[in-house]
């Protein structure tokens, strides 16, 4: 027996939207057990709000806290997003490049 359509509501908007008998082919043959809790509109919205973010792992790279510092390669001046500690070198990107353990995953 094949679905019939079903109309719910949006969790976020409270508009109530169809969820249609293809819709939930196609969730059952990707193995989804829940029905969306949100419309299109608002499913579209948290995904361009989740990968405007930088997908995760803390927010946007652009809003990384960076340190100045010198490289103990070349001396030029350099940034990098972490503060360095006395005793360790600080590379900038194209020396470590140069340095760096090449069996690195």
């Amino acid at each position: 027996m094949s679905p019939a359509d079903k109309t719910l509501q949006c969790s976020d908007c409270g508009t109530s939207f169809t969820f249609s008998a293809e819709e939930q082919d196609f969730f059952a043959t990707k193995g989804y057990t829940n029905e969306p809790k949100r419309c299109p509109a608002c499913r579209q919205a948290k995904r361009a709000q989740r990968n405007g973010s930088g997908g995760g792992f803390g927010g946007s790279r652009s809003s990384r806290q960076m340190h100045s510092a010198v490289c103990a390669e070349c001396g030029a001046e350099t940034q990098v997003p972490f503060e360095p500690r006395e005793g360790r070198p600080v590379y900038c990107s194209r020396c470590y490049d140069k340095v760096k353990p090449s069996n690195r995953r």
